[in-house]
C-alpha cells in the first residue's frame, strides 16, 4: 500500500501565524548539523560506518522501500548498542564512565538502518511514510529518531505535536523492559538529551525554551479540556444502590452491636447474680446458728458416748 504525505498547509489547515512562517516547505528537506555523521556521536558513528552489517548487508540495500522491509524484519529495540556489547568497566581518567566514550561494542541494527536512511537524503514524502507507517511501530520510530538527528530543532514541534498523543506502544530497551507510547517517547526527546548511553543532539536554548512553554500549554488545554464525570441514571442507580448497601451494611453492623452489648450486660448481670448467691451461701454457712448447731450435734454425740461407756462398765 502506498502512502500518500498531504500537506496540511496546501490543504488549508489553520496555522498559527506565528509558527507559519516555520512551518516546512517542499518535498526536499534541508539537514541541520553535520551533514557526515548525522549529528551522531563520534563512537557510535566510527562503529556503524566499520560494522560488517553496514558494509555488507545494507550496501545492499538501494531504495527506501527495501530498508522499511528491513527495518520491519530486522529492528527490535531502539539502543544504540546490542545488548551486553558494550563495556565501559576499568576506564579510568576523563573516559571513566562518560556517556559515548568506550571501548564500543555491537552497534545495533536500529542505528545502523537509521544512518542508511540518512544516506537515502530522504525527502518530505518518504518521511511522512515512515511516520505514518501501519506496519511496525519501529518503523515510526526510527522516522521520528531521523527528525531529531537531522532536522533543524526550530522544526521539532511541527514534525513532533500530531503524534504526542499516539497511544501505540513499543519497547525500545534491548532485551526488552521498557514499554512506552509513541507519545511519551516523542515528549521524553523534546525535553531530555539522554537516550540510554548516547546524547541527543543539543538544542539550541532559546528553541527548547519555546518547546518547553509549547508543552506546558498543551498540557494546560488538555486539562481543561478533560470532561468533568457525569453521571447517568443508570450511573446514578448504582451509587445510589451502593450507598444503600453501605448503609444497610452499618445499620446491620449497629444492630448486631447493641444486641451485643445487651447480651454482653445480661452475661454480667447473671454472673453478678451467681456471684451473690455464691457469696451468701458462704456468709450463710460461717453464720453463728450454723457453728452452733455443729457443737450441739457434736457434744450430743460426745454425750451417747460417755453413756455407753458407762453401760458396759456396768455389766
Amino acid at each position: 500500500m502506498t502512502l500518500q504525505y498531504i500537506d496540511p498547509v496546501a490543504c488549508g489547515a489553520p496555522v498559527d501565524e506565528e509558527e507559519e512562517d516555520q512551518t516546512p516547505r517542499g518535498n526536499i528537506l534541508k539537514l541541520w548539523g553535520n551533514q557526515q555523521t548525522m549529528n551522531l556521536n563520534t563512537m557510535i558513528y566510527t562503529n556503524i560506518v566499520q560494522s560488517p552489517y553496514f558494509k555488507t548487508n545494507l550496501i545492499e540495500l538501494k531504495t527506501y522501500h527495501e530498508v522499511i522491509d528491513e527495518i520491519y524484519y530486522k529492528v527490535e529495540h531502539l539502543e544504540p548498542w546490542e545488548r551486553g556489547s558494550r563495556k565501559i568497566g576499568g576506564q579510568t581518567g576523563m573516559c571513566g564512565g562518560v556517556r559515548g566514550v568506550g571501548t564500543g561494542g555491537i552497534v545495533s541494527t536500529a542505528f545502523c538502518l537509521l544512518y542508511k536512511l540518512f544516506t537515502l537524503k530522504l525527502t518530505r514524502k518518504q518521511l511522512k511514510g515512515l511516520l505514518d507507517h501501519p506496519d511496525s511501530p519501529y518503523i515510526r520510530a526510527l522516522g521520528f529518531m531521523y527528525i531529531r538527528y537531522c532536522l533543524s530543532p526550530e522544526d521539532f514541534w511541527w514534525w513532533y505535536s500530531p503524534y504526542l498523543d499516539d497511544q501505540e506502544e513499543l519497547d525500545v530497551k534491548a532485551g526488552g523492559g521498557c514499554t512506552m507510547t509513541i507519545g511519551a517517547m516523542l515528549e521524553s526527546w523534546l525535553t531530555k538529551l539522554d537516550w540510554f548511553s548516547t546524547l541527543f543532539p543539543r538544542i539550541p536554548v532559546p528553541v527548547q525554551k519555546k518547546l518547553e512553554e509549547k508543552l506546558r500549554i498543551r498540557r494546560s488545554q488538555k486539562l481543561m479540556q478533560t470532561p468533568a464525570p457525569v453521571h447517568t441514571n443508570e450511573s446514578r442507580r448504582t451509587i445510589s444502590h451502593c450507598v444503600r448497601e453501605k448503609d444497610d451494611s452499618n445499620h446491620r453492623k449497629h444492630s448486631h452491636a447493641h444486641k451485643s452489648k445487651h447480651s454482653d450486660r445480661d452475661r454480667h448481670k447473671h454472673r453478678g447474680h451467681r456471684s451473690r448467691s455464691r457469696s451468701c451461701e458462704r456468709r450463710h454457712s460461717r453464720s453463728p446458728k450454723l457453728r452452733e448447731s455443729s457443737f450441739e450435734r457434736d457434744l450430743k454425740r460426745a454425750r451417747e458416748r460417755q453413756e455407753r461407756d458407762r453401760r458396759r462398765s456396768r455389766s
